[in-house]
This record gives structure tokens, sequence and C-alpha cells, in this order.
């Protein structure tokens, strides 16, 4: 499962998600948000190379019980709102990115992606325990697209006449969905209603007002690809609470393999 922390604008934060387990790290590049981070701010956030994270133990020694295990590469996910596919793709390239999060009023002919290289709807079941391979740095697409290698998680808001149907054929990798936020963009810290989420072939990132206290009955109904919080678990914007956040991440660790 994606385990995403999302916010990040500084190392100590980054590492310390890392070290929590977290399998991918956002970055918003909305320069209207207060978790905003400049590109080369971003470049400069890195993972350091074999840092130990946790993984939690479900043997008779206790589902509690903690081994250190070498991280993985952790995607690195830019948040965007309503920008031109060639900025994405020249932001990508400069801060390292292997997903672009469109937040905004984007329809797939904005997306920076190459309709050949778009993954589409093919996960079937299970697709949720699938590992997922990183792309290389962000190369120009062959056929029309603007980037053959950044993946796209299309942000949607879910009110009481979402229908997750109108959008099975989104070429996005995954849908993140998140609660209604009026006019703010980039994320609501809102709880939505799950139960409106029914039915669907695609891989869902579950966003709005996660935490510890929430995240394994969010699991539990909706079963999603990936889970993804930032407010809930910080002290200030573009804060983290560091242990907010490990508890967070440990949560979900301990849902996802239930």
């Amino acid at each position: 499962m994606i385990l995403k922390i999302c916010g990040i604008t500084n190392q100590e934060d980054a590492t310390a998600a890392v070290e929590a387990g977290a399998t991918a790290l956002g970055f918003n590049f909305y320069p209207r948000s207060p978790r905003y981070i400049a590109p080369e701010n971003a470049a400069a956030i890195f993972t350091p190379a074999g840092v130990c994270r946790v993984r939690l133990d479900l043997s008779p020694r206790g589902p509690h019980h903690v081994e250190p295990e070498k991280a993985a590469g952790v995607r690195r996910v830019g948040v965007f709102v309503n920008e031109k596919p060639e900025r994405v793709a020249e932001i990508a390239r400069a801060a390292r990115l292997d997903v672009a999060q469109l937040h905004g009023d984007e329809t797939p002919a904005d997306y920076p992606i190459s309709p050949a290289s778009a993954p589409g709807v093919q996960p079937s079941a299970g697709a949720s325990d699938a590992p997922v391979p990183l792309p290389a740095q962000c190369e120009p697409a062959a056929g029309g697209g603007i980037c053959a290698t950044l993946s796209v998680w299309k942000a949607l808001r879910v009110t009481g006449a979402f229908d997750i149907a109108l959008h099975e054929n989104d070429p996005a990798e995954a849908l993140l969905l998140d609660g209604p936020a009026a006019d703010l963009y980039g994320g609501s810290g809102r709880i939505f209603d799950w139960s409106l989420i029914r039915q669907t072939t695609r891989r869902i990132v579950l966003a709005g007002g996660l935490d510890a206290s929430n995240v394994a009955l969010a699991i539990a109904r909706v079963r999603p690809w990936g889970v993804d919080a930032c407010s809930r678990i910080e002290s200030a914007p573009g804060k983290k609470d560091h242990k907010k956040m490990k508890e967070f991440l440990h949560a979900a660790m301990l849902a996802a393999q239930s």
C-alpha cells in the first residue's frame, strides 16, 4: 500500500517520514498553499541511501513488534493546481518527481503524460498489493505527450453527488479522493462519506482528514491502493508533528496487513 505524507517542506520531516515507513512524499507547488515549496528547495530534499524504516510484525511476538527494514525507493509526488503541462514537466525534471498529483480542474487533455504511457484502468483484483515501479526522471514522450515517465494521480472532491463510475476511463494511474473544500485547492483536510466510494476497478488513494485515529477504519471500509495524510499530522502548516506522523503510519501499516 502507498503510504503518503504530503506537504513536505524540509529535510527533517522527509527523513522522519521515511524512517517511520512512508513510501511517498508530497511536495506542494501551488503558490497559494501554506505548504508551498519552491521546486529548487524540493529538489534539495532527498531520501538518505540505505535509511532504515520500520515494518510491523504480525507474528506471535505481537502486532506492535517493530523490525528495521531497508527502505525501497520513495515516490516523489508533486501537487499542482491548474498548471500548464509544460510547466508540470519542467518542475518534475527539476524536483525529480515520479508523480504529478493534479488538484485543480484539469481534464485528461491537460495531463503531462503520453496517452501511450498512461496506466489507464488496468489494475485487477489485488492491485492494491502490487509493487509499484519507480519511473526515471521525466523524459519527453513520443506520440504527443509531454512526459513519458511521469505518472499522474488525479485528485477528486467527494460530495453527495459523487459518482466514481464517471472516472473509470480516466488515464491517470490513480484517483486521489479528498473531501469537499469549497474554493480551496490542494487538499481539504476534511473527512468525507467513505460509503460514497462504490465498487471500482480504479486505484484509489484516500485522503481527507486522515490520522492515526481513523486510518484503520478508512482502510477497512474503502480498501484503497494508498492513503495520504497532511494537516492532521502537523504542528503547523508545513511542519510535521513527528509523533503524530509516526502513529499514523504505524496504524496504516497495521491495518494494511490485517
